[in-house]
């Protein structure tokens, strides 16, 4: 029995289990009918704030003929011109900020790996917004206030780890900012000090999974009860592998750094059916990527977003070349869907006339036995033809014969599968390249 000094652990949310009112903020206690018309009101001020203050915004409106005022409904923004990553780039650093830089209270920027970083600033404003959706994240994922959560990001000028920290801060939880890498400390830690929740990408939870056994630790016996997932595509496969070997709720949280960090959308744990967007401050649209049309709920294509709240950097239609499809809520009815994100426009791989996808290797790569879910995709010519090569790493203590194995059945499942003959090459554990806790799934070494 427990004394009165002692307080029992809170638990997260059980699947089935709907968030307690009490818990939900004000935005989530909107009807979908409340919602749209605080969208068009935030909407028309987001407009009118980018138009103003920046001027690339400025030049772009003008270009295509529209003013803030020609957005009288949340139809009329399809009017208006989109944003890309060249944008931010091409007035790298500080020329998309729509306040003065005495207002900037932080600066988060990508890895800028194939060019100039794309640089976003935050107010003291945008960072509490921030803050609030990670919480209100959190608590959909299954998290509570008392719950400690183990931060496995990256920190620095990548928003994960921050905006995972201050996020669980808001939440009411105990943050362990462990960061990313020195992975036998890190399981170390989450058995040591014990904590409910984990926010780390996919493929780093894997290395952990792959730690724990190493050392010879059930990882089904830990204190983690959800691992909340982001940074980087991952399937449904992924989630049933982490779910059975950690014994975990596994749950996607979305974001980019353009847009606000991780926080725009969030999967709920009691129904695990794709991403609840927060709507109050997100807005959605899917776009056809080839005809930039606007498409109807229910259809696959290019994942849009205007920020409706964001002071510094204000974000009109900009392009995520993410691959989805935009669902009505369910767990919370107001605030509409997408699926799990598994690929990207960028991504797609044009293989001798076929249409590939990294997303199609990982679920060949996770039904086989003998190999870790760690893989990576190498392009080359040979002969003026498109050659690809699948390097994955096995599983440790696997014999060569098992390796040989396993390399013909990921060859033969992608050559029946997808339509495309590859090399497949099975390496020793922890062979390859990872980044900020991601794994770099292609590397396209064609002469341009």
């Amino acid at each position: 029995m427990t004394s009165e000094l002692e307080t029992p652990a809170p638990t997260p949310a059980r699947r089935g289990e709907p968030l307690p009112h009490e818990l939900k903020d004000d935005g989530e206690r909107l009807s979908r009918a409340e919602l749209r018309d605080l969208q068009l009101r935030r909407l028309r001020a987001t407009l009118r704030h980018a138009y103003d203050n920046v001027e690339l915004y400025r030049k772009k409106f003008d270009g295509a003929g529209v003013t803030p005022e020609d957005c009288r409904s949340l139809e009329d923004l399809a009017r208006f011109p989109f944003t890309t990553k060249a944008d931010l780039r091409d007035t790298y650093p500080f020329g998309m900020f729509a306040v003065p830089m005495d207002q900037v209270r932080r600066v988060h920027a990508s890895s800028g790996t194939t060019g100039r970083p794309t640089v976003v600033g935050y107010t003291e404003n945008d960072l509490a917004m921030w803050a609030d959706m990670v919480a209100r994240s959190i608590r959909a994922a299954g998290g509570r206030p008392g719950h400690k959560v183990h931060i496995s990001y990256g920190y620095g000028l990548f928003t994960g780890g921050l905006g995972a920290h201050y996020g669980a801060e808001r939440a009411g939880c105990t943050v362990i900012p462990a960061s990313g890498g020195m992975t036998a400390r890190q399981v170390q830690i989450i058995q040591d000090f014990r904590p409910e929740i984990i926010m780390v990408t996919p493929s780093y939870m894997l290395t952990l999974l792959d730690e724990f056994e190493r050392q010879g630790v059930d990882p089904r016996s830990t204190s983690l009860k959800v691992g909340i997932f982001g940074a980087e595509p991952w399937t449904e496969a992924m989630r049933r592998e982490i779910e059975e070997r950690m014994d975990i709720h596994a749950v996607d949280i979305y974001g980019l750094s353009e847009v606000i960090g991780p926080g725009v959308a969030q999967e709920c744990v009691e129904t695990k059916d794709g991403l609840h967007v927060w709507e109050d401050h997100f807005y959605p649209e899917v776009v056809d990527p080839f005809t930039d049309d606007v498409l109807a709920e229910g259809e696959e294509g290019e994942l849009v977003f205007t920020s409706l709240t964001k002071e510094a950097l204000p974000i009109i239609r900009y392009r995520t070349r993410d691959l989805t499809r935009l669902l009505p809520g369910t767990a919370r009815p107001a605030f509409r869907r997408i699926e799990k994100i598994t690929g990207r426009c960028d991504d797609m791989i044009i293989l001798r006339g076929v249409n590939v996808f990294p997303s199609q290797i990982e679920e060949i790569v996770l039904r086989t036995p003998g190999v870790a879910p760690h893989f990576q995709i190498e392009l080359t010519r040979r002969e003026r033809m498109d050659h690809m090569t699948v390097r994955v790493e096995a599983r440790p203590g696997t014999p060569a014969d098992r390796r040989e194995d396993a390399a013909r059945a990921i060859a033969r499942g992608v050559k029946d599968g997808v339509g495309v003959t590859v090399d497949v090459t099975v390496v020793d554990p922890d062979t390859l390249e990872r980044s900020l806790g991601k794994l770099r799934r292609v590397k396209d070494r064609r002469e341009p």
